[in-house]
């Protein structure tokens, strides 16, 4: 208080005669100015190219979900990106685009019904999102519900199974996507359920699993982990998840050539058949309890 008493008292006199004081040189002030228009206008500048990089990519993902509206993730990050833009009238014509083809999750419900309260009747128009998010969240559950018994029925089809397994990951990486970025107890639940589908899809013996292996590796690195992308190697990997894929590995070398077979379109169904049961007849041989036996 006492400083500020003192520069309260100081007259216009002594400050014209302090000719070299910061506070009364009007070089200075000049000086001052310039820096700090410089300075605003270095904001505005880095602001406006922000903003035009936004638009930019606002536009390409608006054609993004034009030209395939079956896109999950671009119609997410489209609306994404309209709301952090602020555009409310284009936002909820794109949710209403989104949720006539896909569920929302609950985050994207809420989210929505947050945007809306500035409508003049907002409160039957929320009362109504809820009850259409209620009906998602239901959608959802039901969809995981339904993978699982895929999964169950053909999951272990060696040359099919691997389509039921990739479509059940996509739709679960799809709900990541619509998590918000600050909520990173959803996200890890979300990034674990992921990571489950991968160890278990890798326990299975089917076509593909070294390509599978190599995506399951890559989404790690994605998520922040250091593995070896480029190669089969299971390193940083737990003892179990490297064990149970490494068997699944072996069974599907021993029984690729049988598979082959099977599916080849130049020979009868009773050959087919027969075919099926040496392959079964070798299979019982090779493998006994928990060892893998050569054939």
């Amino acid at each position: 208080m006492e400083c500020y008493e003192e520069k309260q008292n100081l007259n216009w006199t002594t400050m014209a005669e302090a000719s070299d004081s910061e506070m009364g040189s009007p070089k200075n002030e000049a000086t001052n100015s310039a820096a700090q228009n410089t300075s605003s206008s270095d904001s505005d500048s880095d602001s406006d190219a922000g903003e035009a990089e936004e638009l930019l990519r606002l536009q390409t993902l608006e054609s993004e979900v034009s030209s395939d509206p079956s896109k999950y993730d671009a119609h997410v990050e489209y609306i994404k990106c309209l709301r952090k833009l602020g555009e409310i009238e284009k936002l909820r014509e794109a949710r209403e685009a989104m949720s006539a083809l896909h569920p929302l999750t609950p985050v994207m419900w809420q989210e929505w019904a947050r945007d809306e309260l500035t409508l003049p009747e907002f409160f039957l128009e929320i009362e109504k999102l809820y009850e259409r998010g209620v009906f998602d969240y239901l959608w959802i559950l039901k969809a995981r519900n339904l993978f699982e018994r895929a999964l169950t029925a053909t999951g272990l089809h060696v040359v099919e199974g691997s389509k039921i397994w990739e479509a059940y990951r996509e739709f679960e990486q799809a709900i990541l996507l619509t998590i918000d970025e600050n909520d990173n107890e959803a996200k890890e639940k979300q990034v674990q359920c992921i990571r489950n589908i991968f160890h278990h899809q890798l326990s299975v013996s089917f076509a593909g699993i070294k390509s599978t292996l190599l995506a399951f590796k890559a989404w790690e690195v994605e998520q922040g982990n250091v593995l070896d992308v480029d190669s089969s190697s299971m390193d940083g990997f737990s003892s179990h998840v490297a064990s149970a894929c490494q068997k699944a590995m072996d069974m599907y070398d021993a029984r690729a050539s049988f598979e082959e077979q099977i599916v080849r379109q130049d020979i009868s169904d009773s050959d087919r058949h027969q075919q099926f049961l040496l392959s079964i007849t070798k299979l019982k041989i090779c493998f006994l309890g928990d060892s893998l036996q050569p054939c």
